[in-house]
């Protein structure tokens, strides 16, 4: 084991200036690189089944709806989160290839500003199953509007995916009452007919009852489902939106230059006990 004390009070000098100078090239990098500032919006997933209109309409089920969604529903969304969509989408909002200085023209300064973007973005699921969208950049009042930005175009993109199902629905319930309607034409014009000849048949009328009340469900259907269509369920749940930091978060220059200067301490101590070393050989 190597006399520490000595090996110091010998190299002290070499020591003290590969400190110095990791320092010093440490706090000129520092002092060089912008402060950008952290915005986060945290979210919770809503329940799924608010687009089910058995959520709404059906008394004897409302208790088994869950307020809530599962933590794996925002797996689908962190999945999204890692699309260029979104962010080619936020960064033509904001204009984000004029305030980035895109030297790019047209679509492709606007994929170029995306990038960046992304760059600049985490969208992760917390320890308490939260979902966290975090903006970093330079202008303290932007970063917020991005992250509430980039939250609710994810809240667009998945409502609407959610809700593409009903409006399916919502067609094909309009087709078949078209249908139904047509039948009922028929039905009408055949019993004028039958009415002006003297042979109006009863089985044309029931079977025209028949269908105006299958009208009258269809019609009690569509309704329902126009109506959660319009309402279009929400998939996240805002818990708080990010708001302006007074402080930046990067870089952190104080636990920077400490990490500097314990590593450069333990650095310079291996190099001087090396040198020590061959220098005993030496001799």
């Amino acid at each position: 084991m190597p006399d520490l004390f000595y090996l110091v009070s010998t190299w002290w000098k070499q020591m003290l200036a590969l400190v110095l100078l990791s320092l010093i090239t440490v706090s000129v990098i520092l002092f060089f690189k912008p402060s950008e500032y952290l915005a986060v919006t945290t979210a919770l997933p809503a329940s799924s089944y608010a687009a089910d209109k058995g959520s709404v309409f059906n008394k004897n089920v409302q208790l088994l709806y869950p307020a809530m969604g599962t933590p794996d529903d925002l797996d689908m969304i962190i999945g999204t989160a890692q699309l260029d969509t979104v962010y080619i989408a936020v960064a033509e909002q904001f204009g984000l290839a004029e305030l980035y200085k895109v030297k790019e023209q047209g679509p492709a300064a606007i994929r170029k500003a995306a990038y960046i973007l992304k760059g600049n973005i985490r969208v992760i699921k917390s320890d308490f199953s939260e979902l966290k969208v975090k903006v970093w950049d330079g202008n303290k009042t932007l970063a917020p509007q991005l992250a509430n930005a980039i939250t609710d175009k994810l809240q667009a993109i998945h409502q609407d995916l959610q809700n593409n199902n009903n409006i399916e629905l919502i067609k094909s319930l309009q087709n078949g009452k078209a249908k139904l309607q047509a039948d009922i034409d028929s039905i009408s014009n055949y019993l004028k007919k039958a009415l002006v000849d003297g042979n109006a048949s009863e089985s044309y009328v029931a079977r025209r009852k028949v269908l105006t009340d299958q009208i009258q469900e269809y019609d009690k259907l569509i309704g329902e489902y126009q109506l959660i269509a319009d309402k279009k369920p929400p998939v996240l749940a805002i818990v708080e939106r990010a708001r302006v930091s007074d402080w930046p978060d990067k870089p952190k220059r104080l636990p920077a230059l400490i990490t500097t200067l314990v590593l450069g301490g333990l650095f310079s101590l291996l190099i001087a006990l090396v040198a020590e070393k061959r220098k005993s050989r030496s001799r």
